[in-house]
């Protein structure tokens, strides 16, 4: 039984982490989460902590922002788009059993707190901004480091809020042979 409460978008959701792990969940119904569904979420958060594992695309993206804005310190799932995608639907209720599973023991606790050793620098060295393929790259990066896939200046703020350290950030670019030979790095 996983201790913390998941909190997923919907009731198809429940059921694939119910066939893949014995866990509670709290559904959203959506991006348009009620003020009742966001006083359920603080308070499991501070009873039990919650983990945050909605679908890999634009509308789970903001209902993760909304839940993590209500809930400090809560932790992060993340599961790639093509192990969650069937028939061109995006969703958690696609992935496998093991996917699901997989995401569940790669977590990453957000903090409050910007202490991440990672700089836009870094980024730049590595061609994840202003780069022909910097959003492939933050794709696959993402997927190694477990922080999913963002945008450059929510790839900068996952790196930073989840304190991933630059021995971790480089060991997953050299992984991928991502370090570009003329920017000194």
């Amino acid at each position: 039984m996983i201790k913390e409460v998941i909190v997923v978008e919907g009731k198809d959701d429940t059921v694939a982490i119910k066939r893949a792990v014995e866990a509670d969940t709290i559904e959203t119904n959506g991006s348009a989460i009620g003020q009742e569904v966001l006083a359920r979420i603080r308070l499991a958060n501070e009873r039990r902590g919650i983990i945050i594992f909605t679908d890999p695309d634009h509308a789970g993206e903001r209902i993760r922002k909304i839940v993590a804005s209500h809930a400090p310190g809560c932790k992060h799932a993340f599961l790639p788009q093509e192990l969650a995608s069937y028939k061109g639907d995006i969703g958690i209720e696609n992935a496998s059993p093991e996917a699901i599973r997989q995401a569940l023991s790669s977590l990453r606790t957000e903090t409050d707190s910007i202490q991440g050793e990672i700089t836009v620098d870094d980024l730049m060295g590595a061609g994840l901004l202003v780069h022909p393929q910097a959003s492939e790259r933050r794709l696959q990066l993402g997927k190694l480091l477990g922080i999913g896939y963002a945008n450059g200046k929510q790839f900068y703020k996952r790196c930073t809020s989840f304190n991933i350290t630059r021995a971790e950030f480089y060991a997953a670019v050299d992984q991928l042979g991502y370090r570009l030979e003329d920017n000194g790095l």
